[in-house]
């Protein structure tokens, strides 16, 4: 085939991907005010904490959710030895629930379809689903009553990749990807999508968010994950328009008028194609902007280093360092979903329930530093070693104490300190201004502060709560 006709060939075959007669993106999609999304976005600001629960057939391999891309695993392979062996007999969603409740999450958000294809929900779109198991069982049916009876809000995570459909276009993180990325190249791509439909696979999509949009009452949240692009190369990736991605944000508000929606269409140069941006698996080192403006957001991250159930991953986060993730995120005005992977048997694995243990008995104490909190305000910094979060409500202040003082906390706003406490008992901490200055102490900068206890009490990260001055 010559050049000129394989080229047309190749443009042909990503027509649909490319979206070549797609419109322009606006800059707004929606007609909400600024006002109506802040009261629709309310409940998710001052809640904080979220459970992710990252389940599907890769808990069976057990070793990263991506074991299908990361290893080229195709369809036949993946699913003749996979699928008959998944059967979550031990699931109980309202143990679930529990656990999440006593944690102290407010909401959860499950992968109701992540990018191996596989459903768990009794989807009339494909037989590649839960209810085909042996298992048997809606499991998206039963998360949502057991979490919606705790109380908690609900959200759905929902993969717009999809590797195992017929008609999804093979792209660099597909498992039928050239092994080698020196093979890259529009004319491998197009070889390789070959008969392949992708406004068919649009519709499949389409249907399934239809379906967990309106069988499953009011859903709270959605997190649609996640356009794969490449800018330089643009038929190796995705973009909105592979999505329709504007026709989708409205579609989705027109079903869920409610619903909070993640930032992964590709639509970030919208003003409202989305609702809060996801950094994901780090912390932010301040509130994180869009063209020069604080915005809505949230921390995705896991217990260890893999999002699905990983038997032998052993890089997992401490007791510490998690209730610092969430403090530290609060305090920069953000919120933290933190994610459970269960085992194939459908249960939470041991080192999960620990920690989310963990965080039960330190929120038990101290969930007030936390819902409803944010930034300090301007000229409230955090002492060394510690973060702060604040209560515009209450005007209260929330100290936490990572590097524990030698009883002395040296506070540089201590003149705006009316009264201080340790949250956990409620017992009073006394101030003290800065001392008078000694002849022998040289220069010294002499600085007030907070009495602590030489023995730090027995919390995992103590807190410090403040009472500021009207």
């Amino acid at each position: 085939m010559n050049k000129m006709l394989f080229a047309a060939v190749v443009a042909c075959s990503l027509s649909a991907l490319a979206g070549a007669e797609y419109p322009e993106l606006p800059q707004k999609i929606t007609d909400e005010t600024p006002e109506q999304r802040d009261a629709r976005m309310a409940w998710w600001r001052n809640d904080r904490f979220g459970m992710f629960i990252h389940f599907g057939l890769y808990a069976v391999p057990a070793r990263h959710e991506w074991v299908k891309s990361r290893e080229y695993i195709d369809d036949k392979t993946y699913d003749s030895k996979y699928l008959p062996r998944f059967n979550p007999d031990l699931f109980d969603a309202k143990e679930w629930a529990r656990l999440a409740k006593a944690a102290g999450m407010k909401y959860a958000v499950l992968t109701a379809k992540h990018h191996e294809g596989f459903c768990m929900w009794d989807t009339a779109t494909t037989d590649y689903k839960i209810t085909k198991t042996d298992f048997g069982r809606d499991l998206v049916r039963e998360y949502v009553d057991a979490f919606r009876a705790e109380g908690l809000k609900i959200g759905f995570y929902f993969s717009i990749k999809d590797w195992h459909h017929p008609d999804y276009l093979i792209d660099v993180t597909h498992p039928l990807r050239p092994k080698d990325p020196r093979q890259y190249s529009d004319e491998k791509f197009a070889e390789l999508n070959k008969g392949r439909d992708w406004n068919r696979y649009r519709k499949y999509m389409w249907d399934q968010i239809d379906e967990l949009l309106t069988n499953y009452g009011k859903i709270d949240i959605i997190w649609f994950d996640y356009t794969v692009k490449n800018p330089a190369h643009p038929n190796w990736g995705k973009t909105y328009k592979s999505w329709d991605a504007v026709n989708l944000v409205k579609h989705t508000r027109k079903l869920q008028p409610g619903i909070i929606i993640d930032n992964r269409l590709d639509l970030m140069d919208t003003d409202d194609g989305w609702d809060f941006v996801t950094p994901e698996q780090f912390k932010a080192a301040a509130w994180p902007t869009v063209r020069g403006k604080k915005v809505p957001w949230e921390t995705c991250q896991t217990f260890s280093g893999s999002w699905g159930y990983y038997r032998d991953e052993m890089t997992w986060k401490s007791g510490p360092q998690l209730i610092e993730l969430l403090s530290e995120t609060v305090s920069k005005g953000g919120n933290l979903i933190m994610n459970v992977g269960p085992t194939a048997r459908g249960e939470f694995d041991e080192r999960a329930k620990e920690r989310l243990a963990g965080f039960a008995k330190w929120m038990h104490w101290n969930a007030r530093s936390i819902y409803g909190c944010t930034v300090a305000p301007e000229g409230i910094a955090a002492p060394n070693g510690t973060s702060v979060t604040y209560n515009p409500e209450t005007n209260r202040v929330y100290i936490h104490l990572y590097d524990y003082p030698m009883g002395f906390l040296p506070v540089p706003w201590l003149d705006r300190v009316e009264y201080a406490q340790f949250l956990h008992d409620g017992s009073e901490i006394a101030i003290r201004p800065p001392p008078h200055s000694h002849s022998q102490s040289g220069d010294t900068h002499l600085i007030g502060g907070l009495v602590t206890p030489m023995l730090k009490p027995g919390v995992e990260v103590p807190v410090i709560e403040i009472w500021l001055k009207k």
